[in-house]
């Protein structure tokens, strides 16, 4: 006889069920995909770029105004300029989103990780800029919307799908429409644009160069792996370092040529010291690519911020007293 057969049946002991402590990060994720649908496209717009834009663009109104501009006037300016620089940014995302998958530091975008289908991308970027154009077109004037369609168009056709893939001077020439909201700004309140218009735009443009080579430089390897010639993947650190003082020169005396244009020591004294800091920050990294040392090039970039925001804060600041 089998010893099982045998053997008394096993007594069990019935336990009260617990209840399961569910993780918080478990609870969150459960009700998270429209929040991360929400975020996609967010992101899709690059937020802190479309800020960046901005802080150049109320000084650029106030300026003209010779004061404060209509408060409404700034409101509908600053959304339609948002949302035009969301649609091209989001554009951006769509044209590039083959060489995305091959950067690590753009491999985290809403195409990249298939978190909106591209299909999505273009039809969201093309609403945003469609929406810009007619808040444009009704509450302020031809020109400035001419000047909104135009930075979009510039930046996603000329910019993305040309200049960027193809010459390294693509960083140069892309400052056109990064700059292009000062101009939208001024004719906002104008209807046309004057002398300080052009002198701001060219502090912006001329400011764009040394801002991304140095983001350039942190990402070389990503740019080269893509194929896209920045000028840190096909000239060397010290060309580089020596394009960045050049640029800082040229951004410094142009910042200068806005003070006799009606600026006071409001604005000429922050123009002058961050000028000569952001100079300081440019020598020193041609000075470290000369030596063969590490360039740091994220110093630059995060003061070239710094610059901008302060030398702009400084107009307004002046447009005002």
């Amino acid at each position: 006889m089998s010893t099982l057969a045998a053997d008394p049946a096993p007594k069990t002991v019935e336990v009260a069920p617990q209840p399961t402590a569910v993780p918080r990060t478990a609870v969150a994720a459960a009700g998270s995909p429209r929040v991360a649908i929400i975020k996609a496209y967010v992101s899709l717009t690059k937020p802190r770029i479309v800020e960046l834009l901005l802080v150049t663009t109320v000084p650029a109104m106030m300026l003209a105004a010779g004061g404060l501009p209509s408060f409404w006037l700034v409101l509908v300016t600053l959304v339609g300029g948002a949302l035009a620089a969301g649609a091209a940014n989001a554009l951006n995302c769509y044209i590039d989103r083959d060489i995305d998958q091959l950067m690590n530091r753009t491999s985290r975008r809403p195409l990249a990780t298939h978190t909106v289908s591209a299909r999505s991308a273009l039809i969201f970027g093309l609403t945003l800029a469609a929406v810009s154009t007619v808040l444009m077109a009704v509450f302020t004037n031809l020109l400035a919307t001419l000047l909104t369609v135009a930075a979009i168009a510039y930046y996603d056709l000329v910019y993305t799908m040309w200049l960027k893939r193809t010459t390294w001077q693509n960083t140069v020439w892309g400052g056109v429409c990064g700059a292009a909201p000062v101009l939208i700004g001024w004719a906002a309140v104008t209807g046309g644009l004057a002398w300080p218009a052009w002198v701001m735009f060219g502090i912006v443009f001329l400011w764009q160069p040394p801002h991304f080579y140095a983001l350039a430089i942190k990402f070389k390897d990503d740019y080269a792996r893509a194929g896209i010639p920045m000028l840190p993947v096909v000239r060397s650190l010290r060309r580089v370092g020596l394009e960045s003082v050049i640029y800082v020169w040229l951004t410094f005396a142009i910042s200068m040529a806005l003070w006799p244009l009606g600026m006071s020591l409001i604005y000429g004294v922050p123009a002058v010291i961050c000028g000569a800091l952001f100079l300081w920050q440019a020598h020193a990294l041609y000075a470290r690519a000369r030596r063969g040392e590490p360039t740091q090039p994220m110093k630059m970039f995060h003061y070239s911020t710094t610059y901008l925001t302060v030398v702009f804060v400084a107009i307004a600041i002046d447009a005002v007293l």
